[in-house]
């Protein structure tokens, strides 16, 4: 069998670490060519290998790599010299792609309100912009309400002024007035006391909500939505700060709202008297869920715990922003992952399979009734809403769609197959696979932690934090399977590969999974790791 090269052409100065790491687990191959559900790599003698991939772009191939129909649209896109760079001015495809977009949501929803778009380029880039706007629609609503009790402090200033109201005892001795002075001083104190209180309040920084496991990106922003500790931590102190809402206590919810609510208060006047009015204050910016975690260790959200998120959101008026970035166009039958749990987002993202696998393409969507038209002006991008990348993107809808959703009914049947498969080295392997988890075509399959194993060149790839990493380099090397694990939770190994995998490529990864789990058996670990032949 050919030999993978490894070998750099090169001083290596882009993400010399990031090539070191994969160096060490044996990932770091370069590949030359992509079809299907195929990488075809470059071997030591010069010739190309093929590579079933199950990685799938984290997701972005849904549809297969060099799709013809996609690239054949391209070349015709390039070739008619479709404006890419046209800002500020009209943009019928990204129209087109809305509209069509929400026709799919509608469906799936069964709901008819609209949803606005804000196109990007990337996943992240669509998390800023609905973290950005959610932000923008709270400030705009404590701007009302500032209003709304501004006026109420007015109307009781009047009427103490004409003597047809007074500050009574009650109120006096809550808020530890002065004693003895008059109607109109101690108006006067009230309402400073309450102006401090109030300004105190609005000056807290927002606070997000978001599931622990939950990626969201790595962007000043979203890396602070994301809970895995060492992408947030260093950068702590730049952007958002969130609370993490464990995935098995719903409960939770309350717990934090307690522990974080905050009041606005004010002034009104009933039969005479000045009393004092607390209206909630919207401290909560947004709340951010995957309905499949992707980098968290395929997670799946329960409707159980979907309709918890939708009663406490709207009891507090907190918009659900529901990241379908890996999750959704398809990848678990149906455009939006969220839809088969009963959860509906004030705000959607979806990006990945969005641009067919060539466009760098994403999209935020929100609901007519949050949406904020100033945000236009406030917030663009050079290179979204683009001809090209939006003219790609309807394509992929189209293929979606085509013969009444099939490639739905596909990533159901072929992610079927891929977790049966799964479950079948799990009851194989009890001792060494934990679970296995998943929608369609992203499934997860857990080890269990080997830290213990009494095997010492097994506990050493426990101990490196790079476990699932050297699996994948076995299988990458011994079987010709490309997968990893997921960065968040690295006893997991991640399988997103697209409609077009195989029976002959999903028995070839079972191969490899049985062969990972002798070899750990055995107590192999040198050989997981490369440094020692396969048996």
């Amino acid at each position: 069998m050919d030999t993978l090269n490894s070998a750099a052409d090169g001083p290596e100065l882009a993400e010399p670490y990031l090539r070191e790491v994969l160096g060490m687990a044996g990932l770091a191959v370069e590949y030359v060519r992509a079809e299907a559900n195929t990488l075809f790599l470059r071997g030591a003698d010069g010739g190309e290998i093929p590579i079933a991939d199950f990685a799938g772009g984290y997701g972005s191939v849904l549809l297969g790599h060099n799709h013809p129909e996609i690239n054949r649209l391209a070349g015709e896109l390039l070739d008619a010299g479709t404006p890419v760079h046209a800002q500020f001015s009209r943009h019928p495809y990204a129209n087109r792609l809305a509209a069509e977009l929400n026709r799919i949501v509608h469906r799936e929803l069964g709901v008819d309100e609209p949803y606005f778009a804000i196109f990007a380029n990337t996943g992240a880039e669509a998390v800023e912009a609905a973290v950005k706007h959610a932000e923008m629609d709270r400030g705009m609503r404590i701007a009302a309400l500032r209003e709304e009790l501004e006026r109420g402090t007015d109307a009781a200033r009047a009427a103490v002024a004409a003597g047809t109201a007074t500050v009574p005892g009650r109120v006096r001795g809550r808020f530890g007035l002065t004693a003895g002075q008059s109607d109109a001083a101690a108006l006067d104190e009230l309402t400073d006391r309450i102006a401090r209180d109030n300004t105190a309040q609005t000056e807290r920084p927002p606070l997000f909500l978001s599931l622990e496991g939950g990626f969201h990106g790595k962007l000043g922003t979203s890396v602070q939505l994301t809970h895995n500790e060492a992408y947030r931590v260093p950068f702590r102190s730049l952007a958002a700060q969130a609370r993490f809402v464990p995935r098995d206590r719903p409960e939770a919810l309350k717990e934090i709202h307690a522990e974080e609510r905050g009041v606005l208060l004010g002034l009104t006047v009933t039969d005479g008297q000045v009393d004092v009015v607390e209206r909630a204050f919207p401290v909560f910016c947004a709340f951010l869920v995957e309905p499949v975690q992707g980098e968290g260790g395929i997670q799946v959200l329960t409707a159980e715990f979907a309709a918890e998120i939708q009663r406490f959101c709207a009891e507090i008026d907190c918009p659900v922003v529901i990241d379908e970035i890996q999750s959704g166009m398809g990848r678990t039958g149906t455009l939006l992952a969220s839809s088969q749990v009963g959860l509906r987002g004030d705000y959607y993202t979806l990006a990945k399979t969005l641009g067919g696998g060539i466009a760098k393409a994403s999209v935020m969507l929100v609901r007519r009734d949050r949406y904020r038209r100033e945000f236009e002006i406030v917030h663009s991008s050079t290179f979204a809403k683009d001809s090209f990348s939006c003219t790609i993107a309807l394509k992929v809808l189209e293929l979606l769609e085509a013969d009444g959703g099939a490639a739905y009914r596909r990533a159901e049947e072929r992610g079927e197959a891929l977790r049966t498969m799964l479950e079948s080295v799990r009851a194989d392997h009890p001792a060494l696979v934990k679970e296995v988890r998943g929608k369609g075509l992203m499934q997860g399959l857990e080890f269990h932690d080997q830290s213990g194993s009494p095997a010492a060149s097994v506990r050493g790839l426990a101990e490196s934090g790079l476990f699932g990493y050297f699996l994948a380099g076995h299988l990458l090397r011994a079987y010709r399977v490309r997968t990893f694990p997921t960065a968040s939770a690295v006893n997991t190994l991640r399988f997103e590969p697209s409609l077009r995998v195989s029976d002959e490529e999903i028995a070839r990864l079972e191969a490899g999974l049985r062969d990972v789990c002798r070899l750990l058996e055995e107590g192999a670990g040198e050989v997981l790791s490369g440094s020692a032949p396969t048996p």
